[in-house]
């Protein structure tokens, strides 16, 4: 099975990051927002096998064996058996008892950075419990088991714009990730991923959030008086693709993130250096136009990641091949949907002046909006052979 899209899928939050009330049930301090990326350009795609000759549980991620007991990853599995178990209760196939009880191999792999801030943990997840309700046979709300794994997994279980609505509920059962328009709504909408490093976070997500929760006066402030109020303006400016609106809100909404990263104690910086100058490229672009033409978001790390209409790709690649010139990797620096050649106006080249720092951005993936998971037909897209292992193992 594959899913792919902020990025499974992968999938990039537009609005609302934020904390947990609730860490074992992954239950947000506030509801949250984003846009699930094609599979064509990043995806993560999961194989899962059970067989009686299997001696135990076992995972593979991006070629190398992890350990199956981590406990996010045993409650998705978890859940799932228990409803699989419940399903076939009444089921006549003698056969559903001993398939439960057989063990299970999963192998999975991203063709995008893992833990660098590209929402890898919500593609993952995603793949992973859609990979497992489909082996087991199991048709329930699928977003609130993936958010047992990955709070953002359970909006990338949709396609398109998803938020995922906080609740109020202790048990979590109404914090579900709910679709706010499909990922054919607003078909000129294209997503540019700058890869400024591939490198694992200092400070993971989650541990970063739960200092802020515990340490930030800015977070409680931003859950309770912000947030509520820019979910309801970007879900309407998505609406009516009103870019000016939407990128002007999910600039703001990511600056107020990192902000409150830097009010946690001791302080979390997941921007650094090229990341700055990405967000000074940016508006120095708008102001030459007078208007929102591009807009920035980063999650929990340095990659940025910039939302624009189609006609403007060709014209913003240009201008950061320009300020970011590739170091060596030239034909690869530019993947995914074209880009299209743009000459820059001498007024557009020195309102964007700067330094060059050549091997900034070591790569762009240019994308668009995409479905969620989706089922994989093709026996040789597969990542477990026939004795349960992984290609490269076997």
């Amino acid at each position: 099975l594959t899913g792919s899209g902020r990025w499974n899928q992968a999938e990039e939050r537009a609005a609302g990051p934020g904390g947990k009330r609730n860490e074992e049930l992954i239950l947000p301090i506030n509801s949250s927002l984003s846009v699930t990326l094609h599979q064509d350009q990043l995806k993560t795609t999961t194989s899962a096998a059970v067989s009686r000759d299997f001696k135990e549980d076992r995972i593979w991620l991006n070629g190398r064996e992890e350990n199956i007991n981590q406990p996010r990853l045993q409650s998705c599995l978890r859940e799932i058996r228990r409803l699989a178990h419940k399903r076939r209760s009444g089921s006549e196939e003698e056969s559903a008892p001993c398939v439960l009880s057989y063990r299970v191999h999963i192998c999975s792999e991203n063709n995008f950075p893992t833990a660098a801030g590209l929402a890898s943990s919500a593609a993952g997840y995603a793949c992973l419990v859609y990979t497992l309700a489909t082996l087991y046979g199991v048709e329930s709300e699928l977003s609130e088991i993936a958010r047992q794994g990955s709070g953002s997994a359970c909006r990338s279980m949709y396609g398109g714009f998803v938020q995922w609505v906080m609740g109020e509920r202790d048990d979590g059962k109404d914090s579900l990730a709910q679709q706010i328009a499909p990922e054919s709504h607003w078909p000129e909408l294209r997503v540019l991923v700058l890869v400024v490093s591939t490198e694992r976070k200092l400070v993971g997500s989650t541990a970063g959030m739960q200092t802020s929760v515990e340490t930030s006066p800015l977070l409680k402030h931003r859950a309770e008086a912000v947030v509520p109020e820019r979910m309801r303006e970007m879900c309407e400016a998505i609406r009516q693709r009103d870019f000016e609106r939407f990128g002007q809100l999910m600039m703001k909404d990511s600056n107020q993130f990192h902000a409150t990263c830097l009010d946690t104690f001791p302080p979390i910086f997941y921007l650094n250096d090229i990341s700055r100058h990405i967000i000074h490229v940016v508006h120095c672009f708008n102001a030459h136009y007078g208007q929102t033409r591009v807009a920035y978001t980063f999650d929990a790390g340095p990659n940025a990641v910039i939302f624009c209409l189609e006609q403007t790709v060709g014209e913003f690649v240009s201008v950061l091949r320009r300020c970011f010139p590739p170091e060596s990797n030239g034909d690869q620096f530019l993947k995914g949907l074209p880009a299209g050649p743009a000459s820059l106006s001498e007024e557009l080249k020195m309102a964007v002046d700067m330094e060059p720092k050549p091997g900034g951005i070591q790569q762009i993936i240019i994308t668009k909006a995409g479905p969620g998971p989706q089922l994989v037909e093709d026996p040789s897209l597969h990542l477990l052979v026939k004795d349960g292992l992984p290609k490269q193992c076997a």
